[in-house]
């Protein structure tokens, strides 16, 4: 089964995906993702790799038969794409070099192009899921794109409040709050030309770095080649500056937010291009679970302080650039 279904109560699909159900756990001794597969070039830098088990397809099969006036079922169109970072299949983002995450910044943005030319597609999503505690089955490593036929809740809900924003006071929403990081400047992380790592005054995890980019663009497909560079510099050191926090490959989701695509409203003015990450420790060894408040009532409750929070950070990210530094020697 692969269908949305309507939740009224939040005006927001749901995708249905049963067969999900059947993704293997991989054997230790075997990965499709690694040359050598059968199911992968046996030489590559990055690779796009169409999901075997996608939740969202092209072709989706006909929701079944159980709509009623109330309850709205729609075909799960849509595309599920994964990422490949790099054939190695135990290395991580911040152990690449620079000029590799590059590839990968440029196959996101030839792959955003590319899903954008389906109109029915209306918001493209690139993420990544890195760790067993959020849920990862595979280890090599990898990211997703996800193609949505909708604008998801909560990408809707940021670009609403931009555009009251954007209409209240001139300015867009992202812009401002960089700014007012800027101006406090304890929360700041680390920034090269074209882009800030800051741990937002509102964040909801101990750990959760917004990266933003400093010039006002909407997609990842608009950045100049510089910013493409810079882009994949920032990321190498803020994934590398949580792994730095602990001394271990710490477990992330991050979560790209751009502008939507194929739709009649243009954010273009309000809105644009940042990065979220939702660390799921709270310390080295304790998990930040979001229990009854924060999922039952989104009311998120972050038990430390982002003022400190950042200071350590900051250590962690002066920690990674020593290191890098002693790499490169």
């Amino acid at each position: 089964m692969a269908e949305l279904r309507w939740n009224p109560l939040l005006g927001d699909w749901v995708m249905i995906a049963s067969h999900r159900q059947e993704r293997p756990q991989m054997p230790k001794d075997w990965c499709p993702f690694c040359p050598g597969s059968g199911r992968v070039p046996d030489g590559y830098d990055v690779l796009e790799y169409d999901n075997d088990f996608p939740a969202l397809m092209q072709n989706p099969p006909a929701p079944d038969d159980v709509e009623t006036s109330l309850y709205k079922v729609s075909p799960a169109y849509g595309k599920c794409e994964v990422i490949l970072y790099s054939p190695n299949h135990t290395i991580t983002l911040p152990e690449l070099e620079v000029e590799h995450i590059k590839k990968l910044v440029d196959l996101w943005s030839e792959r955003f192009t590319a899903l954008k030319r389906d109109e029915r597609i209306k918001y493209i999503f690139i993420f990544e899921n890195r760790g067993e505690v959020v849920g990862v089955t595979m280890p090599h490593p990898h990211g997703q794109i996800y193609g949505y036929s909708w604008v998801p809740l909560k990408i809707k809900r940021e670009l609403e409040l931009s555009r009251r924003h954007y209409e209240d006071t001139g300015q867009c929403l992202i812009c401002r709050i960089t700014e007012e990081e800027y101006d406090f400047k304890k929360r700041i992380i680390m920034e090269n030309d074209h882009f800030v790592t800051y741990l937002p005054f509102f964040t909801e995890y101990p750990y959760g770095v917004f990266i933003s980019a400093k010039r006002h663009v909407g997609t990842i497909d608009e950045f100049t080649p510089e910013e493409r560079q810079a882009f994949a510099e920032i990321l190498k050191y803020t994934t590398g500056t949580l792994d730095a926090l602990f001394d271990y490959k710490f477990p992330y989701m991050m979560c790209m937010h751009q502008l939507p695509v194929n739709g009649e409203e243009d954010f273009s003015d309000c809105y644009h291009f940042h990065v979220e990450f939702y660390p799921p420790m709270r310390s080295r060894d304790k998990q930040k679970f979001n229990a009854s408040s924060e999922t039952g009532a989104w009311a998120p409750c972050n038990t430390t302080s982002p003022e400190e929070k950042a200071e350590e950070l900051r250590r962690a990210y002066e920690k990674f650039k020593e290191k890098m530094g002693r790499v490169s020697r």
